[in-house]
């Protein structure tokens, strides 16, 4: 008997609700995907991308890691992307961070959880790098919340910064890079007002090819 017996009873539920709203459903999926949006959020189990979105399966192409970081140099990371602008046809890029964090609460502490420690250095760097914005807020909540906003607004740079989004502007592909945070508590997402659709908007330091628009 199945450990998880539970887990294969819901899955059939879930395919029967499935077919009796499209019997057609996983014949369609099965012949391949061309999402429109790239999810780039945190790990944490409650932040299911597809439900949030009200998105369908197919609909949204995710990756996922502690504390939705996007390293230059993660090569899991430069992967996704490059398949998702190059091959799957993504014209929306969300970097999604959540108030909650665990992995940015984590970053403000002085103490050791291991392996992980590395990772959270990212968070750290950018903390370090925004001391007087942080400081500025005597509410330690607030200072919270503030880092996990700033954590999306870098990693947006990040992923902007990336020859793959250069070159996709370059050739003229419609692509947007959203920043955005989840409040656990709400159910709703919050829009950063940080959004890079365009070559122009990367700053020069970054930019691997020369901005050629008007």
């Amino acid at each position: 008997m199945k450990k998880l017996q539970k887990l294969f009873d819901q899955n059939k539920a879930w395919v029967e609700k499935k077919l009796v709203k499209d019997e057609k459903v996983f014949e369609t999926l099965s012949a391949g995907q061309s999402p429109k949006y790239l999810w780039i959020g945190c790990s944490d189990s409650r932040i299911p991308a597809n439900e949030i979105l009200g998105l369908e399966p197919g609909e949204v192409f995710v990756h996922r890691n502690v504390a939705n970081l996007f390293p230059h140099t993660d090569f899991n990371c430069l992967s996704v992307l490059e398949y998702g602008i190059n091959y799957l046809g993504i014209e929306h890029v969300i970097v999604c961070g959540h108030y909650g964090c665990g992995g940015v609460k984590a970053a403000m502490e002085s103490s050791q959880l291991g392996l992980v420690d590395n990772w959270l250095r990212h968070i750290r760097d950018i903390s370090a790098n925004e001391t007087k914005a942080l400081e500025a807020l005597s509410d330690p909540i607030e200072k919270y919340k503030k880092l996990v906003e700033l954590n999306v607004v870098y990693q947006v740079l990040n992923v902007c910064h990336t020859t793959i989004c250069q070159n996709a502007w370059a050739n003229n592909k419609s692509l947007s890079v959203h920043g955005w945070v989840y409040d656990v508590s709400t159910g709703f997402l919050k829009d950063l007002d940080c959004c890079i659709s365009s070559l122009e908007q990367v700053d020069k330091a970054y930019r691997t090819l020369e901005y050629k628009g008007q």
